[in-house]
């Protein structure tokens, strides 16, 4: 069935379950990688880094999982956001499409807020 085939409602729950399966696929294989290199979940954690994230997941530094399932968790509900966006948009529901872009813009005020005040 293609995208606009399928029911809206349908659409928005599958981003949702597979962005949640990717996340704790992520966060299982990090917690796995971390017991396994002997280091304890209470140690302190290092800081997040984009760079090195992507290099610690290709030489299965725990570090990397942890914070990538991290990020898909806290980016889920947003995607969520973007496919009733979509959605809507395809459909010609104007004032939802229009909810659903302030919604979006103040999700990424808040990111943007959030990385320059650290």
């Amino acid at each position: 069935m293609s995208w606009v085939g399928r029911s809206l409602e349908g659409r928005i729950a599958r981003v949702l379950t597979i962005g949640t399966l990717v996340a704790v696929g992520l966060l299982l294989v990090g917690s796995v990688l971390l017991l396994g290199s002997g280091r304890s979940p209470l140690d302190s954690a290092p800081a997040l880094d984009l760079g090195r994230m992507w290099a610690d997941l290709a030489t299965f530094h725990p570090a990397g999982a942890l914070w990538l399932g991290l990020i898909v968790v806290i980016a889920t509900p947003a995607a969520r956001v973007a496919a009733a966006l979509a959605g809507y948009a395809v459909q010609g529901e104007r004032e939802m499409a229009v909810i659903s872009g302030l919604v979006l813009a103040v999700i990424a005020a808040g990111v943007v807020a959030g990385t320059l005040g650290s």
